[in-house]
């Protein structure tokens, strides 16, 4: 079905438009990572972008950065309109990351790029390229590391249609209008996120209390049995289930069903902290929901469930996701390797919690939980506008709808709701109570 839709949509180009293969689209470069135990190579000036830093469409910041020699030595070094796209990384498990840089920059080997042939626009190009994600991560293969691992002479064999070099800058500037739009949604989230920690700083008080004084017992780490391939009934979790957002229930794997694993049932509500990992994930907490099925947590995850007397599960899930709260547990991981470190469950029980009383906890999950719904919705206003792009940016590509199409129907069917944001300077208590209170345009 789906080569079949390929074939139609190759049949519907213009007249006046060419079929080229991704091969021909340009000159393809590799790059590379120069030595990291030389310092002349690195902390200069020059971006150096890997698949963890291709983050946005418009490459110009990397949090890594190489000299001129280190460029020269191990690495590759690429000007403003190039095509940058990862080929080797976890993130291809998931999404393929494109864009073009905007700048100078140096890459490393876990990325291609194409320098556009002078009849093709850099960012036509890496849009036509991003519209074959589905056919691209179908082509992802994983490596014995378990990261995933593009075949670039496949990627080359794909084709798109390229109109008339005036016709590319149109489609360009009319998907560029609503990456316009999507950027300035971006911008309320950011303000939320600002909110958030200005209401967190607020309300997240009280006089600090030994973390094992609030638990109803000790911290207990999890259960280790093999993955079988057969159903039996029983899940377990993967450490990936807590990321920096909270739990999330993916990662899940058959185990056996026996009385000993199941001595480690969850409970919808339960606390789970990463007790390996590296230090930058390492300690991250998550609130356990129920998955529908058994399930049981590993032993990489300790299990903390709080004294309902003392302590609510939010609130404290909350307080340990604190900048503070982070910067003690990254800071007393023990490990000879920076990609594993580990806390102990006595580190865990001497982790300072400020505790205010429990009427005044529950107001700060209240605000906090308002805060993160406004985030969740202009995420879903996002990803609206994202669908809709995707499915028009489509048609301008292989040629079935011109470029009024995309602004009519961006116009008619994906404008948000009144984006509106919480004023970073409005009293946190406030917040707290919920009370209506004039908004601010965003």
């Amino acid at each position: 079905m789906h080569g079949e839709a390929l074939m139609a949509h190759r049949s519907s180009w213009p007249t006046d438009w060419r079929r080229v293969a991704l091969s021909d689209v340009g000159k393809w470069l590799s790059g590379g990572t120069p030595s990291t135990s030389n310092d002349a190579y690195w902390d200069g000036d020059i971006p150096w972008i890997s698949a963890a830093s291709l983050k946005t469409f418009r490459l110009a910041e990397s949090d890594r950065r190489v000299t001129a020699l280190g460029a020269e030595n191990g690495s590759r070094l690429v000007g403003a309109g190039t095509v940058l796209f990862v080929v080797r990384g976890m993130s291809l498990k998931s999404e393929f990351r494109i864009g073009v840089t905007q700048r100078t920059v140096a890459f490393g080997q876990d990325c291609k790029a194409v320098l556009p042939a002078e009849d093709i626009d850099p960012y036509f190009l890496a849009y036509a390229i991003q519209t074959k994600t589905p056919e691209i991560l179908a082509m992802v293969e994983e490596t014995s590391h378990g990261t995933g691992r593009l075949d670039t002479i496949r990627l080359q064999e794909l084709e798109i249609g390229v109109p008339p070099l005036p016709e590319q800058r149109r489609i360009v500037a009319a998907c560029e209008a609503i990456e316009r739009r999507i950027a300035a949604i971006k911008r309320v989230r950011a303000k939320l996120a600002v909110l958030r920690r200005t209401v967190v700083d607020d309300l997240v008080t009280g006089p600090p209390l030994a973390l094992g004084t609030l638990l109803e017992h000790r911290p207990r780490n999890g259960f280790s049995p093999l993955e079988v391939p057969e159903w039996t009934g029983l899940l377990t979790l993967g450490l990936g289930c807590l990321t920096t957002d909270g739990f999330r229930p993916r990662q899940m794997k058959r185990i056996p069903d026996s009385d000993s694993a199941r001595r480690f049932l969850l409970a919808d509500g339960d606390l789970l902290m990463s007790r390996a990992n590296t230090r930058e994930l390492v300690g991250l907490v998550g609130m356990y929901r129920d998955v529908g099925y058994p399930c049981i947590y590993p032993d990489l995850m300790m299990r903390l469930r709080p004294d309902p007397g003392k302590c609510l599960p939010e609130y404290l899930a909350l307080v340990l996701s604190t900048p503070s709260v982070r910067r003690a547990i990254q800071a007393g991981a023990r490990g000879t390797s920076e990609s594993m470190v580990k806390i102990s469950a006595e580190f865990a029980e001497s982790l300072d919690v400020p505790l205010p009383s429990v009427e005044a906890q529950r107001r700060a999950v209240l605000a906090v939980a308002a805060v993160d719904s406004r985030i969740a919705q202009q995420g879903a206003v996002i990803d609206k506008l994202r669908l809709v792009q995707r499915a028009v940016t489509e048609d301008l590509l292989v040629g079935k709808a011109g470029v009024d199409v995309l602004r009519h129907t961006v116009r008619q069917r994906s404008v948000p709701p009144s984006v509106t944001v919480l004023t970073p300077e409005r009293n946190a208590a406030n917040a707290a109570g919920l009370r209506p209170s004039p908004l601010s345009e965003g």
